[in-house]
């Protein structure tokens, strides 16, 4: 599969990989906000929930932010010629 993304990435300016990555690096940013704030908020409704909220929150997060980790990994792919 990497031989594939290299094939496809030959041509690609590393500015334009990085700019790409930056754009991309948007939508986990606001999906950790957006986690994070439902955590606070439900635990101002409901502070004996903390403890499932925290949980469901950080496994949540993990998932948001390996989809940045993905996208640092295809910018280094397609930055190096």
């Amino acid at each position: 599969m990497i031989d594939i993304i290299q094939a496809q990435a030959v041509n690609i300016n590393p500015g334009l990989a990085a700019i790409g990555y930056g754009l991309g690096a948007i939508g986990p940013g606001i999906g950790v906000g957006l986690i994070f704030a439902a955590v606070i908020n439900g635990t101002a409704r409901q502070p004996e929930a903390r403890g499932k909220l925290q949980t469901i929150g950080y496994s949540t997060f993990v998932l948001t932010e390996v989809l940045a980790l993905i996208g640092i990994v295809i910018y280094f792919i397609a930055s190096t010629k």
